[in-house]
């Protein structure tokens, strides 16, 4: 062990990223008062961001949307809070006195616009409708005033609720109104529970990955950070856009994952720039100079790929971009900021590595298997991975309604039970609404829709106002399936010289068909164009950008396919504890698209920077992807495990929409960094040898003049040997630090 006033001082690392690294660690404490004024106010104020959500946020531009609108804008009630009162006939004297005398009350409430039973109460619909074919099931429809309150909605569904046993009937409260509340609440529900299930496991990991408590708490305690961070920007983005209830737990899980996995790449840098002999000031510095520049160059492309469902005019997929690139954001400000001044704290006891990386093991000797059978083994990889995506084309897309909530939620049950047993209240595939009154839209319905050959009768026309009206329309076969989406584009076609919009299930459907194709090639060349570019920009390749993107491609079909087999076709339904749609969420390949292509880039970076170092220095081609593979690896194969764990967390909750992208995501993670990462990218940098790094001249001229180097020339540090790392004070600055030789980049 060295005297440290015998050693000559070490100089200070240059670059933005390591005055940043100086600045938090010399400045720590207010560092880490600044991010616990975060968490606090992220936790206190961010947190009613789940009160502010709205479930199922509308276009201006979907005509489903639009045609809700205009029947919103003309009918005086915001919804309903519906009771169903079941097993006992509806005859019954007991029972009927207490569901007449509910209503009586109801009605009067402050805030209820009508309230009808089944034995006449009220105005339409006619009671027969409210009684179920074997006369042991009856509604009670509450509707509720536009100007109504939350409160006073929660006051019908109590009255409601407490009719369950009287005369021995079961009651269960539901409703459009409640499904909203039940979303919200089982959203946050599942949101809490993913934090508090993946953190524990994530710390668990780390312990064994670092071999110590403290280095493995230090990405847990940014990622809590980086929680009231994205906490707080949701909530303030809620306050100028509607944010879909959906967004905010992939936001969370997404924000997450990120900030364990930056955090993890910070912290694993440090180690090794303590293995090599800096102190603890000199080490945040060099790992921020280093490591630094992969988390801010990682966020970078993810975000460029979020930023393509800005392309969308859907309101949810535009809320998840703003969502996303903002935690994005937040996680890598915490990793450049929160982490370095907290390893000012507890640098002293994270236990560093006693000897440089080895190049030899597991990865390494993976890489030369890889190498002597690459041809079959891209072939093999590429096989693989397109048959798995193969049942993606078969995939069917579904508008979920109430099936997105559990089982056990009483607004679903109310929902699938007015489906089945009450088929004239229940909602119908198609609604057309027509700007006009209940005569002409029953001239229409008469003239255009019923001679349509896909539909099997109207069911009812309903005067919403003088001006407004509604033409229930019934369809063969599946609600949403292809003959109803048939019509409804026949409908659109021929709107009988009346303003019309159709809407519904299956038009909901249709609608996002019609944007995905309108815009999704405009989204997928600004994400390709982007990514490309970024790549470019690193490794100052072409051919390198190219095949990241044809990867990404192919584990990102891995992953939708499985989506569709597990959520579509059924596959582990009981295991994982649901009930299949017969279809997926309609904006969810979209949003899996978005998220997993960024985290495949995630690791791109990661790997290639790396490869690229080690080739900069002088290997070989095949030489730098072997050492490359084998000194990233473990730090991937980590991070990825970590993110598993999260995504997993978060498919463990009950929100069916919630479960599909935790699913979906990790599996194409999982198969990022183990098929893609170590055996198909050493296969196809094998194949194409030196020419993975050409660029056409005037492309490399450019490279050089702007390109993004992810290597940076540290100061050599002066120790030729390290038995193991020195003791160094916590307040120890730059200057006059040991130093040694032969750095593994982070």
């Amino acid at each position: 062990m060295r005297n440290p006033s015998s050693v000559a001082p070490t100089a200070v690392v240059g670059g933005r990223l390591a005055a940043i690294g100086r600045f938090c660690f010399r400045h720590r404490r207010w560092v880490l008062g600044f991010w616990a004024v975060v968490l606090v106010v992220g936790v206190l104020i961010g947190g009613r961001v789940f009160e502010g959500s709205v479930a199922g946020a509308s276009s201006a531009t979907a005509e489903a949307d639009r045609g809700g609108a205009v029947v919103a804008a003309a009918d005086p009630a915001k919804g309903a809070v519906t009771a169903v009162v079941d097993g006992r006939p509806v005859d019954d004297p007991a029972v009927r006195a207490a569901v007449e005398k509910a209503t009586a009350e109801i009605a009067a409430l402050p805030g209820v616009s009508s309230a009808q039973d089944a034995y006449g109460s009220g105005p339409a619909p006619a009671p027969a409708a409210l009684r179920a074919a074997d006369g042991t099931a009856s509604l009670v429809t509450v509707r509720m005033a536009d100007t109504s309150t939350s409160a006073q909605t929660d006051a019908v569904t109590h009255r409601l609720a407490a009719l369950n046993g009287a005369g021995g009937a079961h009651v269960t409260v539901g409703g459009d109104l409640v499904l909203q509340q039940e979303v919200k609440k089982q959203t946050e529900k599942d949101t809490r529970f993913g934090e508090m299930v993946t953190l524990p496991l994530t710390l668990i990991v780390m312990v064994l990955v670092f071999g110590g408590l403290a280095a493995a708490s230090l990405p847990v305690i940014g990622a809590i950070a980086s929680i009231g961070g994205a906490l707080l920007a949701m909530f303030g983005f809620s306050q100028i856009m509607d944010i879909d209830t959906s967004v905010l737990p992939i936001a969370t899980v997404l924000g997450l994952g990120l900030s364990i996995d930056y955090a993890l790449l910070m912290v694993n840098r440090f180690r090794e720039e303590r293995g090599h002999g800096a102190g603890i000031a000199a080490a945040v510095e060099r790992t921020a100079a280093t490591a630094g520049r992969t988390v801010a160059f990682s966020g970078l492309t993810v975000a460029v790929a979020l930023s393509g469902l800005f392309v969308f005019t859907s309101p949810v997929l535009g809320a998840v971009a703003a969502a996303g690139v903002s935690v994005v954001v937040i996680a890598v400000a915490a990793a450049l900021t929160l982490v370095p001044a907290l390893l000012g704290f507890a640098g002293s006891r994270v236990k560093a590595p006693t000897a440089p990386v080895s190049d030899e093991g597991f990865f390494s000797r993976t890489v030369r298997r890889v190498r002597k059978r690459a041809v079959l083994v891209a072939l093999a990889c590429v096989a693989l991975l397109m048959a798995a995506g193969a049942p993606f084309l078969h995939a069917e897309m579904r508008s979920s309604g109430a099936a997105v909530l559990p089982g056990s939620s009483a607004g679903r049950q109310v929902a699938e039970t007015i489906d089945h047993r009450f088929p004239q209240v229940a909602a119908a595939p198609i609604t057309v609404v027509v700007e006009g009154g209940a005569p002409v839209a029953q001239a229409y319905a008469d003239e255009v829709v019923a001679k349509l050959p896909g539909v099997s009768g109207v069911r009812a026309v309903t005067p919403v106002s003088d001006k407004v009206s509604t033409v229930d329309v019934l369809v063969h076969g599946d609600p949403q399936g292809d003959a109803a989406q048939q019509v409804v584009d026949e409908l659109r076609a021929d709107r009988g010289g009346l303003k019309t919009y159709v809407t519904g299930g299956a038009a909901t459907v249709v609608d996002f068909k019609d944007e995905l194709m309108s815009r999704g090639p405009w989204a997928l060349g600004l994400v390709a164009v982007g990514t490309l570019v970024l790549l470019f920009l690193m490794t100052g390749s072409v051919v390198m950008p190219v095949k990241a993107l044809l990867m990404n491609l192919l584990s990102l079909g891995a992953s939708l396919g499985a989506l569709t087999l597990v959520f579509q076709d059924g596959w582990f339904s009981g295991l994982l504890g649901f009930s299949p749609t017969g279809g997926l969420e309609t904006f969810l390949p979209v949003l899996v698209f978005a998220f997993a292509f960024g985290l495949s880039m995630d690791y791109e970076v990661f790997l290639l920077a790396r490869i690229k170092e080690l080739h900069q220095r002088g290997h070989s081609c095949t030489r730098a992807v072997e050492l490359g593979v084998q000194r990233s690896g473990r730090i991937i194969t980590s991070a990825a495990l970590l993110m598993v764990i999260v995504f997993a967390g978060f498919a463990a909750g009950d929100m069916l929409m919630v479960k599909q992208m935790g699913i979906a995501l990790a599996v194409a993670v999982a198969v990022d960094a183990t098929l893609v990462r170590c055996l198909l990218v050493p296969a196809a940098m094998t194949l194409f040898g030196e020419f993975n790094w050409w660029a056409p001249a005037p492309l490399k001229r450019l490279h050089r003049r702007f390109g993004l180097s992810e290597h940076v020339e540290l100061p050599s540090l002066e120790q030729s040997a390290i038995p193991a790392p020195r003791v160094v004070t916590d307040t120890e600055e730059p200057a006059g630090e040991p130093a040694a030789k032969g750095l593994v980049k982070a």
